[in-house]
């Protein structure tokens, strides 16, 4: 194959594949009732696909679901079908749109979201507690809260080893069997370590891939946009987390991201700004908002967003498969306090990454329908201008909500932003 050729195959193939693999993902959802199938409700943070899989259960991820009614331009209908029953204006976006397909009979823009047999949700979003007790009204199913023990402080994070963390561990693993149990019950399946086994060697292969693609962006020119891209990449670790078809796409894109780097294939014509992107995305102008970014040569190298919305599969955990369960408990322990500490105590992670990635500004985003991940961007910034050289912008508006989000207003602070950054370069 001639290096065109190659060029044409491979680069832009994460995205495309990714979509591709998505639409097949909302098809075998719709499919699943038809087939006798059952579904269990999980969030991206501690999603146990990995345990849920054992027992043949669709993941349905009602926090993607919602996202794509935005990025596909209809959430306001699901909002306002949702606001017309009862639902505050004020209360997450995410669960309103969710309302609104449960209360339509899972109608979805991409397919329609089967009824849940089982609810697993963790602590990792105060939200998600009180988003499962709506299903569990609803359909009358049970519902397993499993309590992920946080970080006490930043950087009061244990390890194993520590006496601290082989408590919390053992805390996580009873919780785990009392799950195993729940699973059993409603699907009628006994559990099998051995398929176990096989979906957490899967889960292996993504979490090493997941790291790799997100080292690979501290090459300049970056090799993906952690918007636009990473918003498909997410989709893909968790949709299909625990499978052999999630294991073979990622391994996919770690080879097209060495091949652009190999090639200095970069992700803009020009990169003249290489930035961090903190908070959720902003979907109801989804392409739009990312443009006003990229029209200045700016270019999104990370995002918390691809930290916690992976469920802290970007730390790379690879489980012991010679012990799977007790590697299982370790894993959820480690990967879903990441998550939480990527909300929470993201300020020495964001410093860490301006070296070696040549950040040149931290866009902070805090949005009107999550308080969990807004509140203390203000204070963060502050933190992160005081203790690194970048520049730094701070915009509001909302992942669903588009009654919050002004393009003009964007635009502004967004040109302004770069106005600054040039007038930084040039004083270099």
């Amino acid at each position: 194959m001639t290096d065109g050729r190659a060029t044409e195959t491979i680069v832009g193939r994460g995205a495309k594949d990714g979509a591709l693999m998505f639409r097949d993902w909302f098809q075998a959802m719709t499919g699943a009732p038809e087939r006798g199938e059952q579904a269990a409700y999980v969030f991206v943070m501690g999603s146990l696909a990995e345990l849920l899989r054992v027992f043949d259960f669709h993941t349905v991820f009602p926090e993607i679901n919602a996202l794509q009614t935005a990025v596909r331009r209809v959430a306001q209908d699901y909002l306002s079908t949702a606001e017309d029953y009862g639902y505050s204006p004020d209360i997450c976006g995410y669960v309103k749109a969710d309302v609104a397909m449960q209360l339509r009979g899972g109608e979805h823009p991409m397919g329609r979201i089967p009824r849940p047999s089982l609810a697993v949700y963790t602590n990792a979003c105060n939200t998600y507690v009180k988003w499962a007790e709506i299903w569990e009204r609803m359909y009358h199913i049970p519902i397993f809260t499993l309590d992920v023990p946080g970080s006490r402080a930043a950087g009061k994070q244990t390890w194993p080893g520590n006496a601290d963390f082989e408590n919390d561990k053992r805390y996580v693993a009873a919780q785990l069997k009392e799950l195993i149990a729940v699973c059993e019950q409603v699907s009628g399946k006994k559990f099998d370590i051995d398929k176990l086994r096989e979906t957490m060697g899967h889960a292996n292969d993504m979490s090493r891939a997941w790291k790799r693609v997100l080292e690979l962006n501290k090459n300049t020119p970056s090799v993906f946009n952690a918007l636009t891209d990473g918003t498909v990449y997410l989709g893909v670790a968790n949709g299909f987390r625990g499978t052999a078809a999630g294991s073979a796409y990622f391994k996919n894109v770690v080879e097209e991201m060495e091949y652009k780097v190999a090639r200095g294939i970069g992700t803009l014509h020009e990169e003249k700004y290489r930035l961090i992107f903190v908070g959720v995305p902003c979907y109801p102008i989804f392409r739009r908002f990312n443009e006003m970014f990229t029209e200045h040569g700016g270019a999104f190298i990370s995002s918390t967003y691809l930290w916690f919305a992976s469920g802290g599969t970007n730390l790379g955990f690879e489980y012991d498969l010679s012990r799977p369960f007790d590697s299982l408990a370790e894993g959820v322990l480690i990967n879903v306090r990441h998550a939480m500490d990527s909300m929470f105590f993201q300020d020495r992670t964001l410093l860490d990454m301006v070296e070696p990635y040549h950040v040149d500004g931290v866009v902070f985003h805090p949005i009107k329908s999550c308080r969990t991940t807004s509140t203390g961007l203000a204070d963060l910034r502050r933190t992160v201008i005081e203790s690194a050289d970048v520049g730094s912008l701070f915009i509001e508006s909302d992942m669903m909500d588009k009654r919050v989000v002004s393009e003009a207003q964007l635009k502004n602070r967004i040109d302004a932003f770069f106005e600054g950054l040039a007038t930084r370069k040039q004083l270099a």
